[in-house]
């Protein structure tokens, strides 16, 4: 059975101040789908409300706007998913064998507020599917909870965006929170690579995540492995 993909983005366009424009890392997506289709998964996206996806504009500059992302926004198919991604409430979680979070700083206000986006995670992760994120992305799984109650991440190896990536980007002062210490005080074993900003990913069972944006092929091939050594769970 072909494997599928639900790829998460945001809603959100800029940071609390409107003067400093923010979205999805372009990238963060195009890396991953890339990775997925040459596995030949079918693919998916969603975002908290539903409807339109804005870009992180520092994503499209020199060197994050590389030929996968080039080439997205060059193909109108494409930006068409981006311009009408499903909402939660359309989504059954059983259609799909794991779910991908991107990252851009948007996702810090939308991603962990979605209870419908929680619902998704927490039956896909229980039924024995991939969780997995990169950079920011992991704020998505701040406030999952399983259905005993426990936080999804607590008590698991995982990564995502590093406090002092953000001061390195300057965006220390413009961030809602640091979402490093979040989720070490979900009870997460957070991990980072000893330099900032090189590709770095950490598997757990089926929890799968990268650090930053340079993480996401890595993280996206982690997912194409733990999909094809996951026999045992296959959707209904």
């Amino acid at each position: 059975m072909t494997k599928r993909v639900l790829h998460v983005v945001t809603n959100v366009g800029h940071y609390d101040d409107p003067s400093h424009p923010t979205g999805l890392w372009l990238s963060e997506l195009t890396h991953a789908w890339h990775v997925f289709d040459e596995a030949g998964f079918e693919q998916a996206l969603v975002s908290p409300a539903g409807g339109a996806a804005p870009l992180e504009p520092r994503a499209l500059k020199f060197p994050n706007y590389d030929k996968t992302a080039k080439a997205w926004r060059c193909d109108p198919a494409k930006m068409a998913l981006l311009a009408t991604t499903k909402s939660p409430e359309e989504i059954d979680s059983a259609d799909f064998d794991a779910i991908y979070f991107t990252g851009g700083h948007a996702v810090m206000y939308d991603f962990p507020h979605s209870e419908s986006l929680q619902r998704i995670i927490r039956e896909i992760y229980e039924r024995g599917g991939v969780v997995s994120s990169v950079c920011h992305g992991y704020c998505g799984l701040l406030n999952t909870r399983l259905s005993d109650g426990s936080y999804l991440i607590a008590g698991k190896r995982m990564t995502g965006f590093a406090w002092r990536e953000e001061v390195l980007a300057r965006v220390d002062k413009l961030v809602p929170y640091n979402a490093e210490e979040r989720a070490k005080q979900r009870g997460a074993l957070y991990e980072k690579a000893k330099l900032p900003f090189v590709s770095f990913t950490v598997s757990d069972g089926n929890l799968v995540t990268g650090q930053n944006p340079g993480s996401a092929k890595a993280t996206a091939r982690k997912v194409v492995e733990a999909l094809a050594g996951n026999t045992s769970q296959a959707r209904p």
